[in-house]
């Protein structure tokens, strides 16, 4: 479990009681409801005085409630962005830093999952990390942070917690509830932790493949089941890139991983890191789709822009809109930005300026070694030699019960993680009696200047001014696409990219793919690839560039980043539908949402063939596998056909690569199913399609496709009626956000009614364009990471871009914002995004002014 996960089930086992009472109150006495509810809701028009303020500040409110901001200087916009993010998002801001800050225990009392939660962010020392890169930001990055949080306690001072959010009237129902402690600007960078360590790539695969060791016991048939990127069949970002080798050679030691004492740290590390929060997304379908089309192709003639971020799925959303606005953009005040931004940290994360537009995806640059180390006592080995750990200690307060001290170790790599929930991995002692535990190196453990980053990019004109906010752009590592007003179109891969060493006469690779020895040092990082050294292009011949989490350049060339990348299905149908588009004619804004919302699926491509060629009779069986014959293979959320794939893709993979892996590796209909799949469709004979849970028994290709399709349609009747013309994708598959502490299914449901937005049928899926994705492991269709917001960037005409949230602008449930765009969303549609003076001003439906 996560400790997002854990939070959420902390906080909900605190309220249940609180909530209980909550209903009676609800039900009894109408006019406490409305206080309660309405309570929080800001002021949104007039005038209000704001202490600090230089000058007037301008906000307008469009008809979601989406705010855009005018000041005369910079200090006085920051401290009014963080003024109305305060206003709309505050409890989810108190909500973050209690968590990014180990110090839920603070919030819920005595708890041994708080604890446990507490305990393994203290040892990352996330908030620890943002203390330290204060120093070296620039000076003006620095009052911006500042202004930022001075706003935020501007509109803090003086309200009580009821008047601040209805969660802190239901939490103090049953324990005393203080006025929110000041906001500080570390509170901000600490946020820029928990969105690195979400997006920080192949630690998941790291750790399953050293586990699927256990049960294999052979390298090859491991790497079997994480297969190389088909760059033949989905081609990578780039095909020009830099060709540098960053890469050196040594000689090492070789690792034995199916020692007791080895998987059991690696089990404990798992369960340590798993409950570390995931505060953007998590799992199986997070990433991005991102896409910008020279104007040699547009309409217009100029680039269009578009982005989809696959994140976790809340309410509220992860992503609040803004604009910001100097009254005079100069040197003094650069900006004139719109787009996303994060409540709790200033300026625009993606969106647009007056010059160019900026699209984010995930690189999936690898990030992360786990190290295993030998250590006795307060030391480790290291090429021989015992060097002391590195100890700290740290104290968790706890509402309402005495602090607990932890004392926190590292190694040179890192924290030790294998032992932080109190697994003693030294009670499993391996040959040499040498205790083994697990360090994590990461590269956001290491201060960097990612905030002055975000203003670069914000201010950003050109590639050259991209590139050198890329520099600074540390962790996560993501790739750029950008477009400019004068026509450009480029691609920059940011991000800080451990350089590791090809270790000669291991049996394992030395890559950053499988755990690494930490007692031999040729086996530690070597540095990080320089910034002028990572990929990148400008105005390819294509006229086009897709990024969508897929190979950033061709195996081989470029500075080594990662091997476990995106199989790249949702880039190549990005690609091919703009192919065909361009064939018939030039590319709108419109042809662009529409790519967005492409709902065919890859793994279908894959299995439908072979499944509609199979003779499985007549009569009730042949009903399902009817409805493949015609089918288009869109996961639309009207398709019975597409409902009745996704069951039978469920029952193949339990049957094929899942019955020989771990639980916690099994296969989840993610690119590498697919791209598994692809390689053995063709094979009726491969050892992949026989069945282990069958031993007597050996099972080919046409056996176990046949099973899926007989136990999909029984399972489906069971569940949507015997008649499968009448099945839709979309009943099963939803969406449903959910409050990360009153939205839980153990809070009287007049509550959740409140704090959750009612579900939505969608189409899409997972290895999909419209990435809506479910968990093919689990029993369930329901969607667990989608597009947070998707966005078209017209740079002809910035006043005929689009976007749309995944919910809504505001935090409260009250508000008719809190997840007005939710529907929109779900149906594909977006709305008209102004950006010109003339046009917010057309557009604002709300005009408040703060004064000194």
């Amino acid at each position: 479990m996560s400790l997002g996960n854990v939070a959420r089930t902390v906080l909900r086992r605190t309220v249940v009681v609180v909530a209980c009472t909550l209903v009676v109150v609800l039900v009894g006495l109408a006019g406490a409801v409305w206080w309660v509810v309405r309570a929080p809701l800001p002021t949104v028009a007039g005038d209000l005085q704001v202490t600090g303020l230089d000058a007037q500040v301008t906000v307008t409110r469009d008809a979601r409630g989406v705010p855009t901001l005018v000041a005369s200087t910079a200090h006085d916009l920051f401290m009014a962005q963080g003024y109305v993010a305060a206003q709309d998002r505050f409890f989810e801001m108190d909500y973050r830093r209690h968590v990014t800050a180990g110090r839920l225990s603070e919030l819920v009392g005595a708890d041994e999952q708080a604890l446990a939660a507490d305990t393994v962010v203290r040892t990352l020392g996330w908030r620890r990390v943002a203390e330290q890169e204060w120093d070296l930001l620039a000076p003006a990055t620095r009052d911006y942070l500042q202004a930022y949080a001075d706003g935020v306690n501007a509109y803090l001072e003086g309200r009580s917690p009821a008047q601040i959010a209805v969660e802190y009237t239901v939490l103090g129902l049953r324990v005393a509830v203080d006025a929110p402690e000041k906001w500080d600007p570390i509170d901000s960078l600490t946020w820029l932790k928990a969105m690195a360590w979400d997006l920080r790539s192949n630690y998941d695969d790291e750790l399953a493949r050293a586990r699927t060791y256990s049960t294999l016991a052979d390298v090859a048939s491991v790497d079997a089941l994480f297969p190389d990127y088909p760059q033949d069949v989905n081609p990578p970002i780039l095909s020009d890139a830099l060709t540098s080798d960053t890469s050196a050679s040594a000689s090492g030691a070789d690792v034995e991983l199916t020692s007791e004492a080895v998987q059991g740290a690696l089990a404990s590390a798992q369960a340590a890191l798993d409950a570390v929060p995931h505060l953007v997304g998590e799992g199986q379908g997070v990433g991005s789709n991102s896409w910008v089309v020279s104007g040699a192709y547009t309409t217009s003639g100029l680039p269009l822009l578009a982005n989809d971020p696959h994140l976790s799925v809340s309410a509220p959303g992860i992503w609040m809109q803004v604009g910001l606005r100097c009254a005079q953009v100069d040197a003094d005040c650069p900006f004139d930005v719109s787009g996303f931004s994060f409540a709790g940290f200033p300026g625009v994360i993606i969106g647009h300026n007056g010059e160019l537009a900026w699209a984010l995806t995930n690189m999936g640059a690898d990030v992360t070694d786990f190290f295993l180390e030998k250590v006795t006592g307060d030391a480790a080995v290291v090429d021989g030699t015992r060097v002391a750990l590195t100890t700290r200690t740290e104290t968790i307060e706890v509402a309402g019960a005495d602090p607990v001290t932890i004392t926190v170790r590292s190694t040179r790599h890192g924290p030790i993680v294998s032992d932080v929930l109190g697994v003693d991995a030294v009670s499993r002692v391996p040959t040499g009696g040498v205790a083994t535990e697990v360090s994590l190196a990461w590269t956001a453990l290491t201060p960097n200047r990612t905030a002055d980053a975000v203003f670069a990019l914000d201010t950003a004109g050109d590639a050259a001014e991209v590139q050198a906010a890329a520099a600074l752009f540390a962790a996560p590592a993501q790739n750029i696409l950008f477009a400019t007003t004068d026509g450009h179109i480029g691609y920059q891969a940011p991000g800080l990219v451990p350089v590791r060493a090809q270790v000669v006469g291991s049996s394992l690779p030395s890559d950053g793919s499988w755990p690494r020895p930490g007692w031999d040092s040729a086996y530690d990082w070597q540095g990080y690839v320089a910034p002028d050294q990572l990929p990148r292009t400008l105005d390819p011949p294509e006229g086009y560039i897709v990024a969508a989490n897929q190979a950033v350049t061709p195996a081989g060339t470029g500075p080594f980043l990662t091997n476990d990348w995106d199989y790249g299905f949702r880039a190549q149908r990005i690609r091919t539908l703009l192919v065909a588009r361009l064939a018939t004619g030039k590319v709108d804004v419109a042809d662009m949402e529409a790519i967005a919302t492409d709902a065919r699926s890859a793994a279908a491509d894959v299995l439908v063939p072979q499944l509609i060629a199979l003779d499985i009779g007549s009569g009730f069986d042949a009903d399902g596998q009817a409805l493949l014959r015609n089918w288009d293979r869109q996961m639309d959320a009207d398709s019975p056909a597409a409902v009745y794939f996704a069951a039978v893709l469920q029952d193949v993979l339990a049957q094929t690569f899942s019955d020989n892996l771990p639980t916690e590796a099994a296969l989840d209909g993610d690119s590498r199913s697919v791209e598994l799949l692809r390689e053995i469709v063709d094979d009726p004979s491969s050892i992949w399609w026989d069945d282990a849970s069958t031993p007597r028994v050996v099972e080919g290709r046409d056996e176990i496709l046949t099973q899926a399709l007989v136990s999909a349609r029984l399972e489906l009747t069971a569940q949507l009626g015997k008649d499968p013309s009448t099945w839709r994708w979309g009943t099963v598959h939803t969406i449903a956000p959910e409050h990360p502490v009153l939205g839980g299914d153990g809070v009287p449901a007049l509550v959740r009614a409140l704090m959750n937005p009612d579900p939505r049928p969608v189409g899409g899926g997972s290895a999909v364009v419209n990435a809506t994705a479910w968990d093919a492991s689990s029993d369930s269709f329901d969607v667990v990471s989608a597009p947070s917001m998707r966005m078209v960037v017209d740079l002809s005409d910035p006043d005929s871009s689009t976007w749309v949230n995944l919910t809504g602008s505001s935090g409260h449930p009250g508000s008719s914002h809190y997840a007005d765009q939710l529907t929109a969303w779900s149906t594909g549609l977006s709305y008209a995004w102004p950006f010109t003076a003339a046009a917010v001003e057309a557009d604002a439906v709300d005009r408040l002014t703060l004064s000194p």
